[in-house]
């Protein structure tokens, strides 16, 4: 047998960069890697309803805070927010912007898992729907840094096939994703910052700030 010209550390060093690289590169996990060619509805949600207004107690709301607010959102809103005014639920606004009213209770509204659908739009870019799959289909972009809490302001249904819908539900007030209709695949589901700045650059292209 004619020995290879490589030699056997080379051979051995080749087989390593191959496996390295093979390990390297990101894949996608179902069921996100069928994004790109499913449908895809993307929901802006109403992320807290506040209660009945009670008595006055005559104390006022602390400095910086906002009145009936979970404190969660309120840092939302007061840091993290500007990026994504679309999302904010009715009655708010970021500090020093014009107030906007909350519209009229609708308690018959359409909701998307318990949370009032302010508006919804069909994800028809492949391009956008493929960057989706990519950003949640990633486990290294999630930890368990974060407290879970019940906010969210965004909702994704994709079905890749009839019969098949994945739900999920996206805190960005709590960094949060949660699955609704199937298995999540990651071991964490808190969304990194850098996880957060790609899914809000992709949120301003499905909701136009504005819209």
């Amino acid at each position: 047998m004619k020995p290879s010209p490589l030699g056997p550390l080379s051979l051995l060093s080749v087989t390593a960069l191959l496996a390295s690289t093979a390990i390297g590169c990101a894949s996608t996990a179902p069921p996100f890697d069928t994004m790109k060619t499913a449908n895809v509805t993307a929901f802006r949600l109403q992320n807290f309803e506040p209660p009945p207004p009670a008595t006055p107690t005559g104390q006022p709301a602390q400095p910086g805070q906002i009145p009936g607010v979970p404190p969660e959102i309120q840092q939302w809103v007061q840091q993290g927010a500007q990026a994504l005014q679309q999302l904010l639920p009715p009655g708010l606004q970021l500090p020093g912007a014009p107030a906007t009213p909350a519209p009229p209770p609708a308690p018959e509204a359409p909701r998307f898992h318990g949370f009032r659908i302010l508006g919804q739009t069909q994800v028809m870019d492949p391009d956008l729907k493929e960057k989706l799959g990519e950003i949640f289909g990633d486990e290294d972009n999630f930890d368990n840094n974060h407290a879970s809490c019940g906010y969210s302001e965004m909702g994704i249904s994709f079905s890749p096939q009839p019969g098949v819908q994945n739900d999920m539900l996206i805190s960005f007030s709590c960094n949060q994703v949660l699955a609704r209709t199937f298995a999540w695949p990651h071991r964490a589901s808190g969304m990194k910052p850098n996880m957060v700045k790609e899914l809000t650059s992709v949120v301003q292209k499905i909701f136009p700030p504005g819209t």
